[in-house]
């Protein structure tokens, strides 16, 4: 296992195959695609920033790396990808085997070009909030005082902008700071560029050029127009301090049988339009905080009557949700609007209730934004995510804005598809493979947002039709990737970030050992959760739970050593061995398991495993569980019921919900206050080991997860029980241990379904 996780401090990369399938009818048997989850801005101190621009070779665009063939004599270096051969310009004269350019040492895979020539002034980010007001007064206090917190942590360069909405939609104006000042649009309709700039009097004074698209100062604006609404934030502290002290609930009177009229859709729009008209292509963000749903104008997802329900997944299933469809549709406008401008949609939903993330999934997905979903704006999930936002630390996000993420490999290798926050930008190749999953049909794809974690998965089709023929024409049994990141850093500048790679191929049956070898089974449970999830959303009538189970009987026939018909002989390979259970607990996870999830919470756990890297992805699918006991130091604990004991504390790390759970002895021990009694040192330090690795992982961790402090016996300690293997269940044959617990379900354990799963891959 420890050779993958060096590759990935290397490159931030990790695939299921290390050794790849060599033809098309191998890897199609192999079961799991050939995929890589790649982290495009894993920071990595070791690698170099080239204060030079690359080297391209002429046929293929590739940039010059350690995998390429280079004659020191002649000045020639030879393209792993096209084989062509490229002369060395100018300025690499003095090259030879004793003096190489950085980007040909052997381990310098990842190198970061920042040529300050070709990429023009240093851009400010920018941030607009967009504030809803119908909301109780009290949340509306908790807002204003994690606004103000945000607003002291923003870079001094970067721009802001203000707008409001309930009823109606109003534009702050920053700049005039006489008297509060605001542009009024309706919540029912939409707003397009044209009628912002003609409503916002951005040509007031002037005449309107009448042809060639408006757009920034480049074009046509006044750099006074556009301070008017985006201002730096040093400039305009005072002014947005003082609209946020100002918020007030949205006055318009709601009456007791209604829900508030809130056009979420309108601001969003006028949003978008206004970052379109005064700051195209520069990086920006859209911050949005919700409160509840939108019923008002395009994008509402439900009536304002309360008697009628939200919708939820049988709704969405049985087609009786009418407004569900005319929202995603408005949604996906408004992110192609985005992407053309390179902007980005944050979004924060804080609600007991849901806001609509279902329906903006693909807006804030394809921009590449950050989700934050929680029951409240005063909760530690919400107002911490925000700081951590802004915040400079160890752990900060270095968000980064306008990337172009470009795919080269040899020429047997196809690109199907990426799965994760990014949006295809349709530019055709011989390399697209013509089956397309997720953002397809592309070998570019644009990341408007993206930071230090943003994961992409890359799942690729091998071409190769037969062993023989081809391996007569190609000598080297290598397959070679280069991944282009083309972005704005946090600090302002453009850069380039190349990783290239290599890896081996075999074919035919006598591969099968290299493959297994080769196999990294965490990569493929995190690759195989995102797959089903895709389909899931893509496939009207998908069988998720069949399908896996299908993969994973295919798997273990072709992988596993067993005798025909003998299920007691089978048993797979320590590189294998863990993959059914994680196939077993991604089965009865939340992305697969939609019942107890409404539609937004599930849209909310898809996005967050679409972003992540293997190591956090492998901690949603099959929680960590680690037990604290007297007799022994913390230990992990297996992920199952037999696990809990009277006098044990247990620390569950579900991703989004960190629980510890107290044994009854030790629930008992600590309501008798033992813990502030002298001579219980140790049951003191007992209490306290748990909370302090929680805080360590909260601390490390975006979106903040929630904590559960709970007893067993308790109400809250559904958190665990839900994620344990039900190994003793309320009718198994095998009493709980005295101090255990037993689970009220009929699922199938862990035993019962490795015990099916040997029989039908023997057969």
């Amino acid at each position: 296992m420890s050779e993958f996780l060096d590759l990935e401090v290397q490159d931030g990369i990790r695939m299921p195959w290390n050794v790849i399938p060599g033809t098309k009818q191998d890897a199609t048997n192999c079961v799991v695609p050939v995929s890589a989850i790649y982290t495009p801005l894993k920071p990595n101190p070791a690698f170099p920033v080239l204060p030079y621009g690359p080297l391209r070779c002429r046929m293929c665009r590739s940039i010059l790396n350690p995998f390429c063939v280079v004659d020191y004599v002649a000045k020639i270096w030879v393209c792993p990808f096209c084989f062509q051969r490229n002369h060395f310009p100018q300025h690499y004269s003095s090259i030879s085997e004793s003096n190489l350019p950085a980007e040909l040492f052997p381990q310098y895979t990842t190198v970061e070009f920042m040529s300050t020539a070709e990429t023009g002034p240093v851009a400010p980010p920018v941030f607009l909030f967009v504030v809803d007001t119908c909301m109780i007064e009290e949340e509306i206090g908790y807002l204003k005082s994690a606004l103000a917190q945000a607003i002291e942590l923003l870079p001094d360069q970067s721009l802001v902008g203000f707008i409001t909405f309930g009823t109606y939609v109003q534009v702050h104006e920053l700049g005039f700071g006489l008297l509060p000042k605001s542009y009024v649009f309706k919540g029912t309709k939409e707003v397009t560029k044209d009628q912002i700039l003609e409503q916002m009097c951005f040509f007031a004074g002037k005449t309107k050029p009448t042809t060639g698209v408006i757009a920034g100062s480049r074009d046509g604006l006044s750099t006074e127009s556009i301070s008017r609404f985006l201002l730096p934030a040093s400039d305009c502290e005072f002014v947005l301090n003082s609209i946020i002290e100002e918020l007030q609930k949205d006055p318009w009177p709601v009456s007791a049988d209604q829900r508030a009229s809130r056009c979420t859709g309108t601001a969003l729009s006028v949003a978008a339009s206004l970052l379109g008209v005064c700051v195209p292509g520069s990086g920006a963000r859209i911050m949005a905080f919700i409160g509840g749903p939108s019923t008002e104008g395009p994008g509402s997802i439900v009536s304002k009557s309360l008697s009628e329900p939200i919708r939820s997944h049988k709704d969405l299933d049985k087609g009786s949700a009418p407004l569900y469809n005319k929202a995603v549709k408005f949604y996906e406008e408004i992110s192609k609007q985005l992407v053309h401008q390179g902007h980005v949609l944050d979004l924060f939903a804080c609600a007991l209730d849901q806001v609509g993330v279902a329906e903006m999934k693909v807006a804030v997905e394809r921009t590449g934004g950050i989700v934050v979903l929680a029951e409240s704006f005063g909760h530690s999930v919400f107002k911490e995510s925000l700081q951590r936002i802004f915040q400079s630390s160890d752990n900060d996000l270095g968000l980064s804005f306008n990337g172009i993420f470009e795919i080269n490999c040899s020429k047997d290798v196809k690109i199907q598809g990426v799965i994760g926050p990014c949006t295809s930008l349709e530019k055709k190749s011989p390399l697209s493979s013509d089956t397309v999953v997720g953002q397809g049909g592309t070998t570019a794809w644009k990341m408007c947002g993206l930071d230090r974690k943003t994961s992409i998965c890359l799942v690729f089709d091998i071409a190769k039709k037969d062993g023989s023929d081809a391996i007569s024409q190609s000598t080297s049994n290598q397959f070679y990737f280069q991944f282009l990141t083309y972005y704005q850093h946090h600090e302002g500048q453009m850069r380039l970030r190349a990783t290239t790679l290599s890896r081996r191929w075999v074919a035919g049956s006598g591969g099968v050992q290299d493959l297994i070898d080769g196999f990294d089974q965490e990569a493929a449970a995190a690759v195989m959760a995102r797959l089903v999830s895709f389909k899931m959303e893509a496939e009207a009538d998908f069988d998720p739970v069949r399908w896996l189970d299908r993969a994973l009987i295919s798997l273990c026939s072709k992988f596993g050593d067993y005798q025909k018909e003998t299920p007691s002989s089978f048993s797979l390979s320590p590189r294998l061995s863990i993959f059914p259970q994680f196939m077993f607990n991604l089965r009865r996870s939340q992305f697969v398991q939609v019942f107890n999830n409404s539609p937004d919470e599930t849209a909310y756990f898809r996005m967050m495993l679409n972003r992540e890297n293997v190591a956090n992805a492998v901690v949603m699918i099959q929680p960590s569980l680690i037990s604290y006991s007297f007799q022994s130091g913390p230990e992990p604990a297996l992920l199952d019921v037999t696990a809990i004991a009277a006098d044990r504390i247990l620390l569950l790390d579900s991703y989004f919900t960190i629980v510890v759970f107290h044994g009854i002895t030790i629930a008992q021990w600590r309501k008798a206050g033992y813990q502030d009694q002298q001579g219980h040192e140790a049951f003191t330090q007992l209490l306290q080991a748990p909370q302090e690795e929680a805080d360590l992982i909260i601390k490390e961790r975006f979106p903040v997860p929630r904590l559960v402090v709970c007893d067993q016996y308790g109400s809250q300690a559904r958190f665990l029980l839900a994620k344990l293997n039900p190994s003793v269940t309320y009718n198994s044959d095998n009493p709980a241990p005295p101090g255990g617990d037993v689970i009220f379900t009929d699922d199938v354990s862990f035993q019962v379904f490795m015990d099916h799963l040997q029989r039908l891959a023997v057969q």
